[in-house]
């Protein structure tokens, strides 16, 4: 079929340009003067669709890869994260360097990122990485009716957050994101798993995708990147694609800068 006839025009990919940390981190700029939360989501899949290989997401990634990961972190002001995830992937505080940190610094952030945990009935065990690897405390997003016990067994190890809103044993994803904006935590990064990646695509709060295609292929019953009861079509657009030696494709997708509410 010939290109006319494929009603389509293709470009090829370029190796990216000018891919220094400074490039690389205007390139992954949040908006500027954000008033409501801006969710990112962060995620690596196979070329099969599969986002774990041996249970876990990390056996996908590679150099490139990780150093997209520490900027995204860089950047953000909270890493949220479902409770299912911290348990799986072992979780710690985040991890940053001098120059990572005075970068944070000059942006008016703290020089540290919390760790959120998402978690409904707020069940987690104190010899976690998360509690017990980590500079600052992390913040535990859930339930109201979870949220008092939670606050007693979690003391000094957490700051805990009730996020429910008309069903008391859910954490809704409104309230969720509400309370982190009234927290000053509004450049939101999402790492984790596919069931929280589900809940902000279901309630309309994703706000961008940067996700890795890693080239593997992994067959199985491996999960995709999302999983929710509900499906929801929202388009998103491209922002750029980047490649590097090891044929990993890092691609960023977000919606209109006109479509987020402010």
């Amino acid at each position: 079929m010939s290109d006319a006839a494929a009603g389509t025009e293709l470009t090829t990919l370029q190796p990216a340009d000018g891919a220094t940390d400074g490039g690389l981190a205007r390139q992954y700029a949040y908006p500027d003067a954000l008033t409501a939360c801006w969710v990112r989501a962060n995620f690596v899949t196979s070329l099969d669709g599969a986002a774990t290989t041996g249970g876990r997401s990390g056996g996908l990634g590679g150099a490139g890869d990780r150093a997209l990961f520490g900027l995204m972190r860089e950047l953000a002001d909270v890493v949220v994260v479902g409770a299912g995830t911290v348990r799986t992937e072992n979780y710690s505080g985040a991890q940053l360097g001098a120059g990572e940190r005075a970068a944070r610094q000059d942006r008016g952030q703290a020089e540290v990122p919390p760790i959120a945990i998402v978690t409904r009935s707020a069940q987690l065990n104190h010899d976690l990485l998360v509690f017990s690897h980590t500079e600052i405390p992390p913040l535990v997003l859930t339930s109201h009716n979870a949220a008092i016990d939670a606050r007693t067994r979690l003391s000094g190890l957490a700051a805990v957050h009730d996020c429910s809103a008309a069903d008391p044993d859910e954490v809704d994803p409104h309230a969720m994101v509400a309370t982190l904006a009234g927290l000053g935590l509004t450049r939101v990064l999402t790492e984790g798993g596919p069931s929280l990646l589900g809940t902000f695509i279901a309630a309309d709060l994703l706000d961008e995708l940067c996700l890795t295609i890693a080239p593997f292929v992994v067959g199985g019953k491996a999960k995709r990147v999302t999983d929710s009861p509900t499906e929801a079509l929202h388009r998103m657009q491209r922002r750029h694609v980047l490649t590097d030696s090891e044929g990993y494709l890092y691609t960023r997708y977000s919606r209109a800068a006109h479509e987020h509410p402010q």
